[in-house]
């Protein structure tokens, strides 16, 4: 029942085209290396506000989180960018399952999203946060779902 609140939420908050706050895009800047900002540059505005907020819930959960995990949570969703789905598409994905080239690449956006953060350079312990993986991938979920 939690996941499907979470998919409502997140549902609604992606009906606004409205980019993330230029405060928001500067905190976003400070956290990620140049490639990195490249990936998340390409996410869209409903994505990057998601992205940023997810962020800042991570970045919250203790003094001085280092700076690759920081970006493995900005960057959690980047893989989403190969799918090429919108919102309403998104959705149909999550009920189909993964049937066809686009909707086997949403949902296996993780392991799309670390090879494309490996590409742009990122940190061994990014592309792990980002693939699902490592100790603090269950921060990371909590973040997201929260």
């Amino acid at each position: 029942m939690r996941k499907v609140g979470h998919l409502a939420a997140r549902f609604l908050t992606s009906l606004s085209g409205k980019p993330p706050s230029d405060q928001t895009e500067a905190w976003v800047a400070e956290r990620l290396l140049p490639g990195e900002r490249g990936l998340w540059a390409q996410l869209s505005n409903q994505d990057r506000r998601h992205s940023a907020l997810v962020g800042q819930r991570f970045a919250a959960t203790e003094p001085a989180p280092p700076r690759e995990l920081v970006a493995g949570a900005l960057l959690h969703d980047v893989g989403k960018i190969e799918c090429g789905l919108g919102t309403f598409g998104r959705v149909v994905a999550t009920v189909v399952g993964p049937h066809g080239t686009r909707f086997r690449a949403y949902h296996d956006h993780e392991e799309i999203g670390a090879a494309m953060a490996a590409a742009a350079g990122s940190a061994p312990e990014t592309v792990e946060l980002i693939a699902g993986q490592g100790p603090a991938f269950a921060t990371l979920e909590a973040c997201d779902h929260a």
